[in-house]
């Protein structure tokens, strides 16, 4: 019996797709903004921590670039937001890893308390590390 020709380069392709590596949230990267404060996506311009990028739970400066015509926020504003959610896995203190399949923030003034009243979908615990824990009250679930 013969087998059917393999696409090597398509046998490439998923292998790079499956081994795509997640790093740090950096300049350019575009984020979802998870509550309701009238944004839909940022653009990250800079991190407040590190020089390579932000973490879990990093606060970073963003540009709007969708908003809700009725929103708190307009587009091309500058602002906060604390990264709720990361692609890159994050170890815990148990040896389990966390990641998510998405890049997600939630927006807060300068003193940090959340610009929206809700945040929707999964925020993880080590927030409350990080002294966000008035976005923990808000969040429909704590992963």
């Amino acid at each position: 019996m013969l087998s059917p020709p393999v696409d090597m380069a398509c046998l490439n392709v998923w292998f790079k797709i499956l081994q795509q590596q997640r790093t740090f949230i950096q300049m350019r990267t575009i984020l979802k903004v998870v509550d309701n404060s009238g944004a839909k996506k940022v653009m990250c311009i800079q991190s407040l921590k590190g020089k390579k990028g932000a973490r879990l739970g990093d606060t970073i400066v963003a540009s709007v670039k969708e908003a809700m015509p009725n929103g708190k926020v307009k587009k091309g504003k500058v602002v906060y937001g604390v990264v709720v959610r990361a692609a890159m896995q994050r170890g815990r203190c148990d040896g389990s890893e966390v990641k998510f399949d998405d890049n997600a923030v939630v927006l807060v003034d300068k003193q940090g308390q959340p610009i929206g009243t809700r945040v929707f979908g999964p925020v993880p615990h080590e927030l409350r590390k990080k002294k966000h824990v008035k976005i923990l009250t808000l969040a429909e679930h704590i992963a």
